[in-house]
């Protein structure tokens, strides 16, 4: 099992600085105590490309004169930390400057590749050359020398290079350099070599270390990469421009994942990697390690330690005041597997593209009406799902379409966006209604035949659409375009023409277990946050799960709500978080201040009558009632994170 409260320890430290002359054993070891601490990542090589340790194969630091790296694992093993150990594979800045062979060469572009060479950062090499033969014997120097519990491989993906290597190579395979596709696929080419050369590096000392290659994103779909870890890090730190909505939608993806342990990685930094001198605030530090174990993670937080080898106690006083938290919730984590009444097929997984905001834009909506849900893709299973969501974009298998079919056959039900449900321009389901094409106009307006906040008018919509008849199906939205579409020669008022009332068409509609919506309103809502599109998905959820919804909580758009079950321990847990989120800075969404929620009404779906209901850590019970199935209860107060065990 991987240990629930990791330190990410950085050490990148340019070779003119002292190194390490003021490390003491006793007092690594005593920050390590302070943070709660149960593993530590540590470093054998840095991105500057210097070793930390006597080396045959590589440099050591000039000014380190002892075996840093081997002082931090007797360290950590006199106190039982685990320490996996950190190797960086794609920087390499000292073989970059002594290899211009071992390049990677971003373009074919000569004045674009010259301004990347002289920018002031660390430069990636092409594992498509020797470097790669290097990088393996680094790595089995480490194993051999230290044998360590796991080795983390950093920056790394699958990249398209222009060097002479890979020309030729992907010319010996009759691939077209010019060809987009074909530079694709030798990138996939070169990225398989380097995960299988440096995983048999370290098997071939070890069928027990832990491996793990950070891309800094978990490419969903993507089985290659993802089989080629034995667990996942989810590096995702809110305030360095990652947001606190970004860890829920990795995590939602990863959980789906069988068998598969993970890890969510934040730092304790003010932004992000390589700040020295860079701190949050505890209740910011609480909150993120909170919201890993709600989401079926453990934790891991970012550290990045002076060159000097002196571990900063106001760092390790700030994660332990987290970690000690974490530590007193551990039973109830071990073996919890998060509870999902919804799966997202993933608009990235479809579309082997990252930049897909129809995910974005759904992980938020399912966020801010407190569902429980999952991203997956196509390889996995729907039967554990009450409803679907098919978010925006085309691209269905003819495997996946059938499987949707079934789902829908069986009693599941799907809500549907945009081009999803599309193939050859008709609906793979019945939809109650026939398609008839894209829309012309962009912003058109929605109509809706059902409540709002702001009443029955017309509501602009941001993104495409597209037209269909209504056949047979309950149509609960309805569409207006604009008088026309805003060009230079033809234009009213400062943005967008009003909505034509004289024509209006059907826009959303339902028929038995199938909502079909006519707008992009997942990528709409990415980028524009919309309350009428909010309105909509959460009418449309609503109406199709109705009262087979999980959990019901009475709490905030801003508050995360998640259900998990240890089967062993016969008990299902729900977590509660909730924390006050603002901007600092330019773009530094950042949390300080507490707002404590009070009285929090709770309904959790429930076999049968719960033998009791207790608050986690303390054991003190909390009476409820059981009516229709809900355990119902009251929560008195949420400060940042509440567990509420209910025993079976």
């Amino acid at each position: 099992m991987l240990r629930k409260r990791q330190v990410h320890l950085d050490f990148h430290t340019n070779g003119t600085l002292p190194v390490g002359k003021s490390f003491s054993k006793e007092q690594f070891q005593k920050a390590l105590k302070i943070g709660h601490v149960d593993s530590i990542t540590v470093f054998s090589k840095c991105h500057h490309g210097w070793s930390y340790h006597p080396t045959d194969v590589n440099e050591i630091h000039p000014e380190l004169d002892f075996d840093l790296l081997g002082a931090q694992l007797e360290a950590c093993k006199e106190i039982d930390v685990k320490a996996p150990v950190y190797i960086s594979a794609g920087f390499d800045e000292k073989e970059y400057v002594k290899h211009p062979e071992w390049h990677y060469i971003r373009s074919n572009d000569k004045d674009d590749v010259a301004e990347y060479e002289s920018e002031v950062h660390f430069h990636l090499l092409c594992f498509n050359t020797g470097y790669l033969d290097l990088l393996c014997a680094q790595i089995e120097e480490v194993m051999v020398k230290y044998d360590p519990c796991g080795i983390f491989l950093d920056i790394i993906s699958p990249k398209v290079c222009y060097c002479e290597k890979c020309i030729s190579d992907m010319k010996a395979l009759g691939l077209d350099i010019e060809n987009e596709k074909d530079r694709e696929k030798f990138a996939g080419i070169t990225f398989d070599k380097y995960l299988k050369a440096t995983n048999a590096a370290v098997r071939k000392h070890s069928s027990t270390a832990t491996i793990f290659h950070n891309s800094g994103h978990v490419p969903k779909g993507d089985y290659g990469y993802i089989e080629s870890n034995t667990h996942l890090e989810l590096e995702s730190l809110p305030t360095g421009g990652w947001g606190y909505d970004h860890f829920p939608l990795s995590a939602a993806y990863t959980r789906s994942l069988k068998n598969t342990e993970f890890l969510g990685m934040t730092g304790k930094f003010h932004h992000s990697w390589g700040e020295f001198g860079g701190f949050k605030h505890p209740n910011a530090l609480i909150y993120e390690t909170s919201l890993s174990i709600a989401n079926g993670a453990g934790c891991s937080i970012g550290d990045q330690m002076h060159p000097l080898g002196e571990m900063n106690m106001a760092t390790y006083s700030l994660i332990g005041k987290a970690y000690s938290l974490i530590e007193e919730k551990e039973p109830w984590l071990e073996g919890a597997e998060n509870i999902a009444d919804i799966a997202v097929l993933s608009a990235e997984a479809l579309k082997n593209d990252r930049d897909q905001k129809a995910d974005c834009g759904a992980n938020r909506l399912l966020l801010e009406n407190n569902y429980l849900y999952n991203f997956i893709d196509s390889t996995m299973d729907l039967s554990e799902y009450k409803l679907l969501i098919l978010p925006d974009v085309s691209g269905l298998s003819d495997e996946m379409t059938e499987k949707i079919k079934c789902f829908t056959e069986n009693g599941g039900k799907v809500i549907a966006s945009g081009e999803a449900l599309l193939k050859d321009g008709h609906f793979i389901l019945d939809t109650g209604a026939e398609y008839i094409g894209k829309n012309t106009f962009n912003p058109t307006y929605l109509v809706p035949n059902y409540d709002t906040v702001n009443g029955k008018t017309e509501y602009v919509m941001r993104c495409n659409s597209y037209m269909f008849d209504a056949v047979d199906g309950e149509v609960f939205a309805y569409m207006q375009n604009p008088y026309f579409n805003r060009t230079a020669e033809h234009f009213c008022s400062h943005m967008h023409a009003p909505n034509d009332p004289d024509k209006t068409y059907p826009g959303a509609i339902i028929k038995g277990n199938v909502a079909y919506i006519g707008w992009d309103i997942f990528t709409a809502y990415a980028k524009h946050g919309h309350l009428c599109f909010k309105e909509l998905f959460d009418f449309v959820v609503s109406k199709m799960l109705g009262n087979d919804r999980t959990v019901f909580a009475d709490i905030p758009d801003r508050a995360v709500v998640t259900l998990t079950r240890q089967e062993k321990e016969k008990r299902s847990i729900l977590h509660l978080l909730f924390a006050h989120t603002t901007l600092r800075g330019e773009h530094t969404e950042i949390i300080e201040d507490t707002v404590p929620l009070y009285g929090v009404k709770c309904k959790v779906k429930c076999i049968e009558k719960p033998s009791k209901i207790t608050f986690v850590p303390t054991g003190k019970e909390l009476g409820f009632e059981y009516n229709n199935g809900y355990a119902e209860f009251t929560v008195p107060e949420v400060n940042i994170h509440v567990m509420v065990s209910i025993e079976d």
